[in-house]
């Protein structure tokens, strides 16, 4: 028996990368899964892990920017296991470019994704968690939501947002004495193919820019989702995942806005 033992657990951008991990290792802690993805082929080789692994699970193709589809989803995944105690709102995508260069079409997306999808998660199965009388709502931000970085302006309002968001809602939590708990993630570098999957403005070029994520990418999939889970265990509003997230997260405390200093001379250097 274990924390998550019997637990319905939905789990966004299970087709890869934390998401997968996530849905894995949920299944190895006898949870019961529903999986969604844009990326059907994704989705179906987790369904067959999380399959593997001995739990029940429902895998449905999801874009968590379209709100009334979440909200029906939520509603369909509710009524198909009787209950949701876990939501983690996980999927999100990638764009680099200065302010000056991206468009208008370009922030929309990042944040369509990043950050109201993690809002369209949150509203959609609050009701149902709190019917469960034992919620948990997990929305992952990135440590490029505790610090701003040169080409990353939306990335960085979308996960800056994601933090305030969670962080509010877990007080609301508090305060109004509901029955569910909610913790922000912010991960340092995590190998996925977050990078590999962006986008970015004419004249960056994509491999070089997936080279250079890959060679900050310390952490596995895996640690992560562990990480994340010990921290949903222990109730905690923050986790930070990897030695870079504490690293950096100290030094932005430490330095206050020093930190623009450092980080902007690391960008001009890396052509940002």
């Amino acid at each position: 028996m274990t924390h998550f033992t019997g637990k319905v657990a939905v789990v966004t951008g299970a087709g890869s990368g934390i998401g997968r991990a996530l849905s894995v290792e949920l299944a190895r802690r006898g949870a019961r899964l529903a999986i969604s993805d844009v990326d059907q082929v994704g989705l179906v080789e987790t369904e067959a892990l999380v399959k593997a692994a001995g739990a029940e699970v429902r895998a449905d193709s999801l874009d968590v920017s379209q709100r009334e589809l979440v909200v029906a989803y939520a509603d369909t995944v509710a009524e198909h296991f009787g209950a949701v105690h876990l939501v983690f709102n996980n999927a999100g995508i990638a764009f680099t470019g200065s302010v000056e260069k991206m468009t208008f079409k370009d922030i929309d997306r990042v944040m369509d994704v990043d950050f109201w999808g993690v809002v369209n998660g949150t509203k959609a199965f609050l009701p149902h968690l709190v019917a469960s009388g034992d919620g948990h709502v997990v929305n992952i931000s990135s440590v490029f939501g505790l610090f701003a970085v040169p080409s990353q302006s939306a990335y960085n309002a979308a996960k800056f947002a994601v933090r305030g968001f969670t962080e509010a809602l877990r007080q609301e939590m508090i305060n109004g004495d509901r029955p569910v708990k909610v913790t922000c993630v912010h991960p340092g570098g995590i190998k996925t193919n977050i990078a590999r999957n962006g986008e970015q403005v004419e004249g960056l070029d994509h491999d070089d820019l997936a080279t250079s994520f890959d060679k900050l990418a310390r952490t596995s999939p895996a640690k992560a989702a562990n990480v994340i889970l010990k921290g949903v265990e222990k109730n905690k509003a923050r986790v930070l995942i990897g030695a870079d997230a504490w690293v950096l997260d100290k030094f932005v405390r430490i330095t206050g806005s020093g930190y623009q200093g450092l980080i902007r001379t690391f960008g001009k250097r890396n052509g940002l």
